[in-house]
C-alpha cells in the first residue's frame, strides 16, 4: 500500500517557489557556521595544551565540521560555476564524510575525557 502510494506521488510532479528570503537565509546560516567552527577549532587547539587529549580531540571534531562547511561552500560554488553535474556530484558524494569523521573524533573526546590523566 505505502509503496504503490509512494509511485502514485512520485509521478506527479509539484512546483514551489522558493521564497524571497531563501538565500539571504541560507548564506547567512552558512557564513556563521563557518564563523562559529572556525573559532571553535582554533579555540580548542589552544587550549589543548592545558586541558589534555580530550580538548584535542574536540578540537579534531571542530576541524571536520568547518570542512564540511567548506565543502558545502565549494559545493555550491561548482554548481554554479560549472555545467558539468558530473563534477558536482563528485564532490557531492562525500558530502557528510566529513560528518562521520567528527562524530569519531568527538566520541574519542569523550572517551579520553573519561581517562584522568
Amino acid at each position: 500500500m505505502f509503496l504503490a502510494s509512494s509511485f502514485i506521488l512520485a509521478q506527479q510532479q509539484a512546483e514551489f517557489g522558493i521564497p524571497s528570503y531563501f538565500n539571504l537565509i541560507v548564506l547567512s546560516l552558512l557564513a556563521l557556521g563557518v564563523v562559529g567552527w572556525l573559532i571553535a577549532t582554533v579555540l580548542g587547539f589552544a587550549r589543548a595544551r592545558a586541558f589534555g587529549p580530550a580538548t584535542r580531540w574536540f578540537a579534531l571534531a571542530a576541524l571536520c565540521l568547518l570542512i564540511y562547511h567548506v565543502q558545502l561552500v565549494v559545493m555550491v560554488l561548482a554548481a554554479a560555476a560549472f555545467t558539468n553535474r558530473d563534477m558536482v556530484l563528485s564532490i557531492g558524494a562525500f558530502f557528510n564524510l566529513f560528518i562521520v569523521i567528527g562524530a569519531v573524533c568527538a566520541i574519542m573526546g569523550f572517551i579520553r575525557l573519561t581517562n584522568p590523566r
